[in-house]
Parts: C-alpha cells; sequence; structure tokens
C-alpha cells in the first residue's frame, strides 16, 4: 500500500464497533511496524468540517482513479492507526495535489494548536 491510496479497512467506530470502510492512506509510519495512518471516507456530506475535511466530486480528476462509486468526504476529522494486516483491499488513488494538500491541512492544524 501506498501514501493517497484508497483502502479497505477495519477502523474502530465511534460506537467501539470495528466497520470496514473506504479510508485514505495519509502516511506509513517507519519499520518496523510500517503502520498506517488513515483517514476514513464517508458519504455523510452531514459531518463535514468546512476549511478541513474534503470532498470527492464526480467531476474532479481524480475521482475515477479514486475507486470511490459515489461523491465521497474525505474526513480528516476521522483519523486511526491501522496495521497492514487491517487493509481488505485497495479502491484506488487520490491525486498526489489532494494527498499534498490534506496533509498540509492537518500539519496546520495540528501545528497552529487551535481547538476550533
Amino acid at each position: 500500500m501506498k501514501e493517497g491510496a484508497v483502502v479497505l479497512v477495519a477502523i474502530p467506530q465511534a460506537d467501539n464497533q470495528t466497520k470496514v470502510r473506504p479510508a485514505l492512506i495519509l502516511r506509513e509510519f517507519p519499520l518496523p511496524y510500517r503502520d498506517f495512518l488513515v483517514c476514513g471516507i464517508s458519504a455523510k456530506f452531514h459531518e463535514k468540517i468546512e476549511d478541513f475535511d474534503e470532498v470527492i466530486l464526480r467531476e474532479d480528476e481524480d475521482f475515477p482513479k479514486s475507486g470511490l462509486i459515489r461523491e465521497s468526504l474525505v474526513r480528516l476529522t476521522f483519523l486511526a492507526m491501522v496495521p497492514s494486516n487491517r487493509i481488505a483491499g485497495s479502491l484506488g488513488e487520490i491525486s498526489k495535489e489532494r494527498h499534498q494538500r490534506l496533509l498540509r491541512r492537518l500539519s496546520d492544524y495540528l501545528i497552529s494548536g487551535r481547538s476550533e
């Protein structure tokens, strides 16, 4: 798996259940663990945090390569660390530009110390 990949992964939910859902690989952590930092992908647009989460629309250039079947919300507010054995498969990938934009947005938020 590589960074920027859209994968199916078992992620813990708010209700403590684990559900296989689409997610985006943000970063692969170093050896010896090589766990992945992922963010969940959802169709629940009402959960969007403006100027933080990001929508992938059908007309976006990277939508066809993403492997997603509908317009989706990339939720930087739904992060998880997962080992590679929890990844059930790969759907596709997003553009390098979108991946970098999401990483920058998350990094800027973490560095700012704001909790708005």
